[in-house]
């Protein structure tokens, strides 16, 4: 999603143009292939009427990253139910043509075009194409090469390419996408979770050693540390009630429990292990504040783990309920809450937004392998 380094300010035409405008002489125009951003020219020159002052690289971010924002929203569109009923008016959601899908797979059962499996469809597609967007990028150094010029520009052709690749994703037939999107999925997700630990491990340590260096010449610099770290950990104290209080039961739910149990002892431990001897040793800006960090992200991890879960039927009192999902009343039969689906996904959205940014500012300053030098 990080555009590539490339000079900062419009293009020769732009400036040839807004030259001869302030002269008197006679205006030249810019091309539209060049204002509307369809053709091979830098993405500064597509938003320089509206903000000069922004550079050809983060007119590149601010592009792919609508390209993901747009994506996203089609895919949250395309999961809920209400919206599919009101916008097409049917309740089993949107159907391929029968024709078009007998000449394509040579049967009629055909994929459904909402819901999740549209959903695992589209991010296939988004995925392919920002995957091939990275592959471009590679050992690329010089922000005049032709490789750096293909990646800020030629944004309406992107667009369709991504249209295009989302389209391929619904041709591909359920018992072949779904088992490899899985484990896909799966490998991504656990790198994702590294990469984000590794980048909050460094935004905490930077900001414990700034805090720290302030403390020794001001005492205020200390009292807001120390406002900070305590405020990290009552984020994480509240959100462990409240995973014990909504995703636990006293009749089950057992794994739940042993998982919150556990990583409360992880969390207790980090803050031990943050303030050993031994380590400050190693590391003198070790501290709490990294520790309540890490907790609050721990506790993240976990209220995403647990809400992810499906529910556990248990018989109580001659009747069958569903447990460990979050409900009006501890008896009564427990239903999925919509609004914790999307507070998880909103918290997930930003740490993908954080982790681009932060980890392209990284990678700016410590050169390929930031990872390992962090």
């Amino acid at each position: 999603m990080a555009g590539a380094k490339a000079i900062t300010g419009p293009s020769t035409s732009l400036r040839l143009a807004q030259q001869r405008s302030e002269d008197g002489h006679v205006r030249v125009n810019p091309p539209f292939y060049q204002v509307s951003c369809c053709g091979p020219v830098p993405s500064t020159c597509c938003c320089h009427t509206r903000w000069p002052h922004l550079t050809e690289s983060i007119c590149s971010c601010l592009s792919y990253t609508i390209l993901h924002v747009g994506a996203t929203a089609v895919c949250c569109l395309l999961l809920l139910r209400t919206v599919v009923e009101r916008v097409w008016g049917k309740a089993n959601g949107i159907q391929m043509p029968s024709g078009f899908c007998a000449h394509l797979f040579g049967h009629s059962h055909c994929p459904v075009l909402s819901g999740s499996g549209a959903v695992y469809r589209i991010c296939a597609g988004t995925a392919t194409f920002h995957l091939l967007q990275a592959v471009l990028l590679v050992h690329l150094h010089s922000p005049t090469s032709r490789r750096a010029h293909l990646h800020n520009s030629f944004w309406l052709l992107k667009l369709l390419f991504l249209l295009g690749l989302c389209a391929v994703a619904f041709c591909i037939p359920d018992e072949h996408l779904f088992p490899a999107w899985h484990y896909i999925g799966i490998c991504g997700g656990f790198a994702f979770i590294l990469l984000q630990l590794v980048l909050i491990t460094a935004f905490a340590h930077s900001w414990n050693k700034n805090w720290q260096t302030g403390a020794f010449q001001d005492c205020r610099w200390f009292l807001a540390m120390l406002l900070a770290t305590l405020g990290f950990y009552s984020v994480a104290g509240v959100a462990a009630v409240f995973l014990f209080h909504h995703y636990t039961h006293p009749a089950g739910c057992l794994l739940n429990k042993m998982l919150l149990s556990l990583h409360l002892c992880f969390c207790g431990l980090l803050s031990v292990l943050s303030i050993a001897p031994c380590i400050r040793l190693k590391q003198p800006c070790s501290g709490l504040l990294q520790a309540s960090i890490i907790s609050c992200y721990i506790m993240y991890l976990t209220f995403s783990a647990l809400s992810s879960r499906p529910p556990e039927s248990v018989i109580l009192q001659g009747q069958n309920h569903k447990l460990c999902l979050p409900g009006l009343s501890k008896m009564e039969p427990q239903t999925p809450d919509a609004s914790l689906a999307v507070l998880s996904a909103g918290i997930m959205y930003a740490c993908v937004l954080f982790a681009c940014n932060e980890a392209s500012y990284l990678a700016e300053v410590f050169g390929p392998l930031w990872i390992i030098k962090v």
